[in-house]
């Protein structure tokens, strides 16, 4: 086999990286929804002929786990001989290795002589796949009552999209112009994956580089086996909660016991609850996007992740469980329960490691979904975004207002380009004070967004959570505040609405979402009063806040922290606390 030197190795490495990301750019340039285009709901791969990660984009951490899942999964129920150069596949059965249904998956084979030396794959989050409401989200008890699913077929057949397997997807699409626009962009973006793969191989010749993949594989491995080997032995728990499954009030039990023995983790999930008949179920490859997720952040950065690394996940989730659900359940809303999970998983690691985790975060994608007919043209559109919120306090720095947390990385919809694409109007968009977790290190704050309609009626879904269960504080920080969803109609009549509801909106009245604020880490009577100062100032935290909560007292018109009262404002309230 070819030897690689050090040098080459790394220029290949990042070869492979940049032609990921290159793809992403190539998605998001074609693509027409906002979903795509602007929040970069997207992700990007290159694997070789077994469908092994070797090369991903820096996007959605989420779908780089799943693909590593996904694409295999098709490649190996979809024979390589009935595969030609320019076919692409496409699928998004949740129960064939997918995750929830709008998340679709276009895979193209890359041939060299004839023969197919690895695979460009993207996974992008389309805003409607059909189903039972706009934007194909909803509280349904089955996974048929989502939207459309696609098994593992030609989506492209020699360069051009197979006219009938594309006319059969439109025919069930609300948003067909951004739907058509986005498959597109899907398979434009896999042509330039596979034609820079191509360059690669013509550049170092087949052997180079198919000896460097399989040293990059086994150097991710070693690399990361040395770090894991860091981490104390021990058996490490953790529960927490969902709001409830959509569909009844009974809240959702996420248990993990983590255990660790000479740099072998494995994650135990056989405490949590059995799937329900309702859209808040995970896949196991969303569980898995979960647990990769938080092993890697617990890493040095400069590891790779390939599957070098995704091979020394060891999960064990009972089948028909929450987080490993079977079929015929719905998993609209399985991207929340993974997220929450990755909350539950650092508190498991936070009994070993309290200087690496974060407090308890957003942990939720927390979807804004609605669809009508626009006024405007007579066409029927779907609108799909997810709210921020706040990133729990940590070791030494605060958490981070108005973020998406955790392996949820997309981006923000920004308010001008929502009402000029959509018939939606915008009164309010910013940071809620006071909804952070106080601690040492405070927790980020939450979102306020209000959405409203002229001239139409809307079928609108919050699929969110958060209602009940706050993010939780760490090493005596407090919770975050829980998030709030109302509709209030024309006369100021305020309704609140439950984290998982499909309903009309009508014209006048206005959907808020109020979206939890991130838990605090460490003692809020240790903060530093000059950080409480600067809080106050820009509106974060209210100075009856800052007296009651963390101690400090302003002197005169708030501009200065009153030292000798706040000492004794603290000493009276440890000596409550006492």
């Amino acid at each position: 086999m070819e030897t690689i030197d050090p040098i080459q190795f790394e220029v290949m490495r990042y070869a492979l990286i940049a032609v990921a990301d290159e793809m992403c750019v190539a998605l998001a340039k074609a693509a027409y929804s906002t979903n795509i285009k602007t929040r970069l709901d997207l992700s990007c791969a290159i694997l070789d002929e077994q469908g092994r990660v070797v090369g991903q984009s820096t996007a959605q951490p989420c779908h780089i786990s799943a693909m590593n899942i996904i694409v295999p999964s098709a490649i190996r129920n979809y024979p390589p001989e009935r595969l030609s150069p320019g076919d692409q596949l496409v699928v998004n059965d949740p129960y064939q290795g997918g995750v929830h249904l709008n998340d679709v998956v276009v895979i193209a084979p890359i041939f060299l002589d004839g023969v197919i030396r690895g695979y460009a794959a993207n996974l992008a989050h389309h805003v409607d796949v059909g189903g039972s409401a706009p934007g194909s989200l909803g509280a349904f008890e089955e996974v048929y009552q989502e939207g459309l699913i696609f098994p593992i077929v030609k989506i492209a057949e020699a360069g051009q999209m197979h006219p009938d397997v594309f006319k059969l997807i439109m025919a069930n699409i609300r948003s067909k112009k951004e739907t058509a626009g986005d498959f597109r962009a899907q398979v434009a973006a896999n042509k330039v994956g596979v034609q820079r793969v191509v360059d690669l191989y013509e550049r170092y010749g087949a052997a180079r580089v198919e000896a460097f993949v399989e040293e990059l594989l086994d150097y991710t491995e070693t690399r990361s086996r040395h770090e894991l080997a860091k981490l104390p032995n021990g058996v490490f728990e953790a529960e927490g909660y969902l709001d409830d499954d959509g569909l009844t009030d009974t809240p959702i039990r996420l248990h993990v016991s983590i255990t660790i023995v000479d740099g072998h983790v494995t994650f135990d999930f056989s405490g949590s609850d059995a799937q329900r008949r309702s859209p808040m179920n995970s896949t196991l490859t969303q569980t898995n996007a979960s647990c990769a997720y938080v092993l890697r952040c617990l890493m040095d950065g400069d590891v790779p992740t390939n599957d070098g690394f995704y091979r020394l996940i060891d999960i064990r989730a009972p089948e028909g469980s929450v987080l490993n659900a079977r079929s015929p359940v719905g998993v609209a809303g399985g991207w929340e329960v993974s997220l929450r999970l990755c909350d539950v998983l650092f508190k498991a690691f936070s009994q070993a490691l309290p200087e690496q985790v974060p407090a308890g975060c957003k942990a939720m994608v927390c979807h804004v979904v609605f669809g009508g007919i626009d006024p405007r043209n007579g066409n029927y559109y779907a609108f799909l975004e997810t709210v921020a919120g706040g990133h729990g306090g940590r070791s030494g720095l605060d958490g981070l207002d108005a973020v998406q947390t955790h392996h949820q990385n997309t981006q923000n919809a920004p308010v001008e380009e929502v009402e000029i694409c959509y018939p939606v109007l915008t009164h309010e968009y910013g940071l809620i004070a006071d909804s952070e977790g106080a601690g040492e290190f405070r927790g980020g704050l939450g979102v306020h967004r209000d959405y409203s309609f002229r001239d139409h009626e809307v079928v609108f879904t919050v699929l969110a959570d958060r209602r009940k269960f706050p993010p939780h504080g760490l090493f005596g920080g407090l919770d975050g505040r829980v998030a709030r969803y109302t509709v209030t109609a024309p006369d100021g009549t305020v309704r609140e609405l439950p984290s998982k509801t499909t309903f009309r909106v009508h014209e006048g009245e206005v959907v808020t979402y109020e979206t939890c604020g991130g838990g605090g880490y460490g003692d809020p009577l240790d903060r530093r009063p000059l950080s409480v100062l600067r809080d106050v100032i820009e509106g974060r935290v209210s100075r009856e806040r800052a007296s009651k909560v963390y101690g400090v007292v302003f002197a005169g018109d708030g501009e200065a922290v009153d030292e000798p009262r706040t000492a004794a404002r603290r000493a009276e309230l440890r000596g409550d606390a006492a």
